[in-house]
């Protein structure tokens, strides 16, 4: 496809280039840029219908945007901006440099200026940051076909039209009402009759990740967001919480691989970018497992006596950070769903000592077994490495399951307490253990 395209620009065919165009999503013209030689993007962008342009230009990458931007003539930059929806101009200005924002904020008008200022306020992850104020609103007292008529002269620039918002005088949200209810009701009908009375919303200082997952625990295609004092000041649509989804996935993600955050893609950042990010964890990670080190030097002498203990370390180490990682990870999936919370700790703590309890006899079990048959260890070895194999499981399944929780308590995301972080306090706990199990009954 993209050799198709440069092909049709470099012969000019101009008209059969944008038949193409026609046929193609938003989404999958915006895809091409990413193949497109720099010097062909304002031109394809100029072959696209006003309203597809202002879609693409939303899907594109912010690098893409600028360069974009920067090529604009002010009327063409005038034209873009007045078909994005505002909470769409609001991402692509937190993205931008200060000399293209102002460039970018020269050319809205002072209503849209202002209620951009206004958005760019709320704080960052807020549902306030991410909202957008293009919605219907009604009165109660509307009839059915009042509510059509105002509908049909409003909605063209909201963001969505199926739901709409019952406010008073003062904008206190009363109710909703969806455009299903209205196109089965009688036109005669008052809003008020039909309205569902006890709507479901999020204040503006709510976490946005809730927002999200308040979306997708109802199944809504809106969210009403409110004030301090009830007043609806806008909503937040799906499509905003899907990439709120995403974003949050791919930063938690990255702690769990104890990577620092990065709002660019990967192909996009640079190599020292890369490093800035992945270096403090590493720094931590190693100073960290200085513990292990001073663990095996603690026990240098039992392992003089009997330098077979250090074969199955390895081993021990490996699944015990495993089966950390692995309480860890079903913890944190559970916080981020609002499926547990801290005060179910005991809870949690009793399931997962059960789950370790069955692991490592299991484990132990298919240890002793491998030991004998393949290893030819003695007895007495087999039964101190799956002894430290049963309560490593154990220990590890315990603190992989209680440190995200504490973390979340504090006030820390839980994510940082994922693979990395417990692996390392796991390691220097199994050889703990296993030394000290290992000393106990070989009587070093």
């Amino acid at each position: 496809m993209i050799n198709e395209i440069i092909e049709l620009i470099h012969t000019k065919q101009y008209s059969h280039l944008k038949e193409i165009l026609s046929e193609m999503e938003p989404f999958d013209i915006a895809a091409l840029y990413d193949e497109l030689p720099e010097q062909h993007m304002p031109l394809l962008y100029r072959l696209l219908p006003k309203e597809t342009a202002a879609e693409v230009f939303v899907e594109l990458d912010s690098d893409s945007q600028e360069m974009l931007i920067k090529g604009f003539s002010d009327n063409e930059l005038k034209e873009v901006l007045d078909e994005l929806y505002l909470d769409d101009a609001v991402d692509i200005i937190e993205e931008m440099p200060a000399n293209v924002v102002k460039r970018i904020l020269r050319h809205t008008d002072i209503e849209m200026r202002s209620q951009i200022n206004n958005l760019l306020n709320y704080p960052k992850d807020s549902a306030g940051s991410i909202m957008t104020i293009e919605f219907v609103d009604l009165k109660e007292d509307m009839t059915v076909q009042d509510a059509f008529t105002r509908i049909r002269r409003t909605g063209l620039d909201k963001e969505t039209i199926y739901t709409c918002y019952v406010t008073d005088k003062n904008r206190i949200l009363l109710g909703i009402v969806t455009a299903k209810e209205l196109l089965l009701a009688e036109e005669d009908c008052i809003i008020s009759d039909i309205m569902e009375t006890n709507p479901i919303y999020v204040n503006t200082s709510c976490d946005k990740e809730e927002v999200a997952l308040q979306l997708s625990k109802y199944d809504f295609l809106a969210l009403p967001v409110v004030d301090n004092e009830n007043r609806l000041v806008g909503i937040v649509t799906v499509d905003d919480a899907i990439d709120v989804i995403q974003d949050e996935a791919t930063e938690d993600i990255e702690k769990m691989a104890g990577i620092m955050p990065s709002e660019k893609p990967y192909l996009k950042t640079s190599i020292v970018d890369i490093f800035k990010q992945r270096i403090p964890w590493l720094l931590l990670l190693m100073v960290s497992a200085s513990f292990t080190q001073a663990v095996i030097s603690h026990f240098t002498d039992a392992l003089d006596k009997l330098s077979v203990l250090t074969l199955f370390i390895p081993m021990l180490m490996g699944t015990g950070g495993n089966s950390g990682s692995q309480a860890s990870v079903t913890v944190i999936r559970g916080l981020s769903l609002d499926e547990i919370e801290f005060k179910d700790i005991f809870k949690i703590i009793w399931k997962e000592c059960g789950v370790a309890i069955l692991c490592g006899v299991t484990l132990a079990i298919a240890t002793f077994l491998k030991l004998l048959i393949f290893d030819h260890v003695s007895i007495t070895i087999a039964i101190v490495v799956c002894a430290a194999m049963a309560s490593t499981v154990f220990f590890s399944k315990l603190v992989g399951c209680t440190l995200p929780l504490m973390a979340k308590k504090i006030g820390f995301d839980p994510a940082v307490m994922a693979s990395p972080l417990i692996t390392t306090i796991v390691d220097a706990m199994s050889l703990v253990i296993y030394f000290n199990i290992a000393t106990a009954v070989l009587s070093f």
